[in-house]
């Protein structure tokens, strides 16, 4: 029998409620393969040791194996090795740049220009700066089925922006955007942009300089890493505006009992003892990624089981889908639906009887789920270990939703 990349997911080899498991929450984490689990493992068992402080051998190869994972994880975005910033995931690198870069450059009468489609990790960070700098939130807003609204770049983005913070593909509703449009914009004004990658950066090839972003954030879980990992861009020539985002052992250059100087970018960033066995793990997943993975047919298979997912549910009474649905179906890896006299939560519990894994709720983004005029949505994600016959199993349950 042919080995295929599923036999890499222990995980997916078990059974819930007495079926198969059929894992459609990569959206939210994605499974690990073996090599990475063993990775993490190995690190434990013949490696672990604190970093950068220690001169002997276990210091010495911890210290190794951890900046060969910044090179790995930074190559895979296109970045060189110093512009990778080691995070416990995106919400922690979005914070930091509101905190450590924003504070500094946003103030009163400035403006944070934000999409209507972020999750609240590229949301919440700008709004207490406003709250803390007194700037101006302003949105870039949404058509009625999702997509964004770029004709109305040029009004919001204007001389007083001095940030503009998009997703590179919306959580809740797959909408891709076009980042590199809108990074166009806001540098003709003198703005900076920040990107929230983390539903892109698994699913096709991203490279900072095309995007041409200031900063760009992803999460390390969601792209068959551990947890506790991620990994935050931030150009080169921003390094001397960014300010330490805490303070303590490992960033600094020189202290007395009154002052200190700081180590560059990035460890001038990551006090503390990091997350190393998660940073080589994440540096094992872009192995991963890298050897057995190829994003173009990756994006096709996505894109075929979203279509089969969306023709199966507009078979279905009282289903809508959500979202652009051309666009998913081209090129997406998730579907976002509402079944009418059914809660999300209620779907998601149903599918689970048939060991089926979705997610439901407002997929933290309420204020899109708002806008959109659902309390909560049903969420199927799909990731390279997927199967048509899975979705194949999801529509025949979602079929049979009237019944029970």
């Amino acid at each position: 029998m042919k080995k295929t990349i599923r036999d890499d997911f222990p995980i997916l080899k078990q059974t819930v409620a007495g079926n198969q498991l059929i894992y459609f929450d990569s959206a939210a984490t994605s499974q690990r393969p073996d090599q990475v689990i063993d990775a993490v493992a190995s690190f434990y068992r013949t490696d672990n040791a604190n970093i950068h402080r220690g001169i002997h051998t276990l210091s010495e190869r911890a210290t190794q194996a951890y900046e060969d994972a910044r090179e790995k994880v930074a190559s895979f975005i296109g970045a060189r090795p110093e512009e990778l910033v080691f995070v416990r995931g995106a919400t922690e690198g979005i914070n930091l740049i509101a905190q450590a870069w924003g504070e500094q450059a946003i103030g009163p009468g400035d403006e944070i220009v934000v999409s209507e489609l972020e999750h609240h990790a590229n949301l919440l960070p700008w709004q207490r700066l406003a709250q803390k700098t007194g700037a101006k939130l302003r949105f870039i807003p949404i058509t009625p089925e999702g997509s964004l609204v770029m004709d109305a770049l040029d009004e919001l983005i204007t001389p007083r922006t001095k940030l503009v913070a998009v997703t590179h593909e919306s959580n809740m509703v797959g909408t891709a955007v076009d980042v590199a449009t809108v990074a166009k914009k806001a540098h003709a004004v003198g703005a900076r942009i920040l990107v929230d990658a983390c539903q892109s950066v698994p699913h096709q090839p991203v490279d900072v300089r095309e995007l041409g972003c200031d900063f760009l954030a992803f999460s390390g879980h969601k792209m068959l890493g551990p947890t506790g990992i991620g990994g935050l861009y931030i150009r080169h020539d921003l390094h001397e505006h960014i300010e330490p985002y805490q303070v303590g052992g490992g960033i600094v250059q020189e202290v007395d009992f009154h002052d200190a100087s700081w180590q560059n970018i990035p460890q001038k960033l990551e006090a503390g003892t990091p997350a190393i066995a998660q940073a080589v793990g994440l540096g094992v997943a872009v192995d991963y990624i890298r050897e057995h993975i190829d994003f173009d047919a990756l994006q096709v298979h996505e894109a075929t089981l979203v279509q089969r997912a969306i023709e199966g549910l507009e078979t279905v009474p009282g289903v809508t889908v959500i979202g652009p649905k051309k666009e998913l179906s081209e090129r997406g890896h998730l579907v976002s639906f509402v079944v009418d006299g059914y809660h999300a939560h209620d779907v998601a519990e149903y599918l689970n009887t048939f060991g089926i894994a979705v997610r439901a709720g407002h997929h933290c983004a309420q204020p899109l789920a708002k806008k959109l005029g659902i309390p909560a949505s049903v969420r199927a994600s799909f990731y390279c270990y997927n199967m048509l016959e899975e979705v194949e199993c999801f529509i025949q349950a979602m079929q049979a939703i009237h019944d029970e």
